[in-house]
C-alpha cells in the first residue's frame, strides 16, 4: 500500500496516480485507515488538478471494491437501473420502474432521499402508508424477479467508501467536480449487476448542473466510466429549467405519478419516462426505435403499468388501493389553496431551485440529512414555460400546515416566475444523448 502522503503530493503536484495508489486512500479512509485530514487532502488535490479517465476509473472501482456488490443472478429478465442526478418534480422513477417491469424488463432501484431543493424517491414512496424502502439484497432480488421492479434504499454495506468520502466532499467544498460527481455516482450503479444503465443528467435552474455544456460534460464522463467497466449505459442531459412534473412534495408527486400510469395526464414527465422506457426497450430487448415508444404508451393507457406499480406496492407492504384512490390513501395537508397568478403574460423563465426550497419551507424537505418531512405539504404549478398567465387566475395549488405557510409559499413562487408580454420559446425536453 503506498503512504497516503507521497500520493496526496504527488496529486497536488499534477502527476498521474496508479489504481494502487488511488486504491491506498479510498480503500484506507473506508477502513479508517486513513485520517480525514489526508483523505481531505487528497480530495482538494483531485479537485483542484482534476483526474484523467484512468484516475477517475480507478477511484470508481476502489470504491465499488470497498463493499459488497449486487449481481442481480437470480433475476431471469433484462436488467435496467435508471438514475437521475437530481431536481425538482422529478417523478420519472415512479413511473419508469413499474412501465419498464409491465414491458418485459426489470428494474432493481437503490434511491436515495431528498436534501436542499430536490426531491428523493424513497421520501415520496413512503407518503404511501406501509410502504417499507428497507429491502434486504435477497428481498429485493427475489421481489425484482416476481415483480419486475423493486425501489429500495442502499444497503451501508453497499460502495460505504462513496458515502463516507461524500461526506467530507461535502465539509471540504469539493463537490462540484466532474471527475469526483461521475465516480460518485457510477459506483452505486455498477456495484449492481444490471445490463443497462440509463442516466438522466439534468440541466437548468433546478439541477447541480445549471448549464447543458456542464452536464453534457458530466454525462460523458459517467459513459466513459460505463465503458471503461465493460458495461453497457446511455445518458439523456435533459432540462430542468422548469419543474419537470407540476407537482413538488411526496404524496403530491405519488398522486400525480398514478395518474402518468393511468395515461391520464400528459405532460413534460410522461414524454420523459417514455423517452427512457423507449430507450431501454431498444437496447434491451431489441424493439425497433418507432414500435418501442409506441409499445410504452400502450402500457400506459391498457393499465399494464399502473398493474406493475400496484403489485410493487402491494409486495413492499403499501397499501395497494393508492393506486385506484390516491387522494383518499394518502396524507393530506390541512390548508389546500388556490395558487394564482400575480401578473398576466407569458411564462417566460421558473426559478425551479427556488420552487424546490420553497416546497423545504413548507416542509416537503429537508435542510439536513435526517431532518423530519411532512408528506402532505408541497406545491403544485400547472403553468409551464410559454403558457399564457393571467392575474388572479389559478396556475396550481399550495398544501400547507396553515394559511401563514401558504400565504408565503404563494408569494415565493410568484416571486420565481419571470413573466413577458411576448410568448418564449418552450425549451427542450431532452438537450441530446451519449452512449458508452
Amino acid at each position: 500500500m503506498a503512504d497516503a502522503r507521497d500520493v496526496v503530493g504527488r496529486k497536488r503536484d499534477g502527476q498521474p496516480l496508479t489504481e494502487d495508489e488511488i486504491r491506498s486512500v479510498v480503500l484506507g479512509y473506508a477502513r479508517e485507515e486513513v485520517p480525514d485530514y489526508l483523505a481531505s487532502a487528497f480530495l482538494m488535490a483531485a479537485f483542484i488538478r482534476g483526474l484523467d479517465t484512468d484516475e477517475t476509473v480507478a477511484l470508481t472501482r476502489a470504491m465499488v471494491d470497498s463493499g459488497a456488490t449486487l449481481p442481480l443472478d437470480g433475476v431471469s429478465r433484462p436488467k435496467v437501473d435508471k438514475h437521475s442526478t437530481g431536481g425538482v418534480a422529478d417523478g420519472v422513477t415512479l413511473v419508469f420502474a413499474p412501465l419498464a417491469a409491465s414491458l418485459g424488463m426489470a428494474v432493481a432501484k437503490l434511491s436515495g432521499r431528498g436534501l436542499g431543493h430536490t426531491g428523493g424517491t424513497l421520501d415520496k414512496l413512503e407518503a404511501i402508508p406501509g410502504f417499507r424502502t428497507e429491502l434486504s439484497p435477497q428481498e429485493l432480488e427475489r421481489q425484482v424477479e416476481e415483480v419486475g421492479c423493486a425501489v429500495a434504499a442502499q444497503t451501508k454495506d453497499l460502495v460505504p467508501a462513496d458515502g463516507a468520502l461524500y461526506a467530507l466532499r461535502d465539509a471540504t467544498a469539493t463537490v462540484p467536480s466532474v471527475p469526483l460527481i461521475a465516480a460518485s455516482v457510477m459506483s452505486k450503479k455498477l456495484a449492481v449487476g444490471t445490463d443497462l444503465i440509463l442516466l438522466d443528467v439534468k440541466a437548468g435552474s433546478g439541477a447541480f448542473m445549471k448549464t447543458p455544456e456542464e452536464a453534457d460534460a458530466l454525462a460523458a464522463a459517467c459513459v466513459d466510466l460505463a465503458r471503461g467497466w465493460g458495461r453497457s449505459a446511455r445518458a439523456a442531459v435533459t432540462d430542468m429549467s422548469q419543474p419537470l412534473g407540476e407537482s413538488v412534495g411526496n404524496a403530491l408527486d405519488i398522486v400525480e405519478a398514478v395518474e402518468v400510469l393511468r395515461g391520464g395526464r400528459p405532460g413534460r414527465l410522461a414524454d420523459l419516462t417514455l423517452e427512457f422506457a423507449a430507450a431501454a426497450q431498444v437496447a434491451l430487448l431489441k424493439t425497433d426505435p418507432t414500435d418501442a415508444r409506441r409499445r410504452a404508451e400502450e402500457a400506459l393507457s391498457s393499465g399494464e403499468a399502473l398493474e406493475s406499480f400496484r403489485r410493487m406496492v402491494e409486495a413492499q407492504g403499501g397499501d395497494p388501493s393508492v393506486v385506484d384512490d390516491p387522494v383518499a390513501v394518502l396524507p393530506a395537508a390541512p390548508v389546500a389553496v388556490p395558487l394564482d397568478a400575480d401578473r398576466t403574460g407569458y411564462l417566460a423563465e421558473v426559478d425551479a431551485e427556488a420552487v424546490g426550497r420553497t416546497a423545504v419551507a413548507l416542509g416537503a424537505g429537508r435542510r439536513r440529512k435526517g431532518d423530519p418531512i411532512d408528506p402532505s405539504v408541497g406545491i403544485v404549478l400547472r403553468a409551464k414555460v410559454g403558457d399564457r398567465l393571467e392575474e388572479g387566475k389559478p396556475i396550481g395549488e399550495i398544501h400547507a400546515r396553515d394559511e401563514k405557510f401558504a400565504a408565503a409559499a404563494s408569494a415565493a413562487v410568484n416571486a420565481a416566475l419571470t413573466v413577458t408580454d411576448s410568448r418564449p420559446e418552450r425549451p427542450p425536453l431532452v438537450y441530446r444523448w451519449r452512449d458508452a
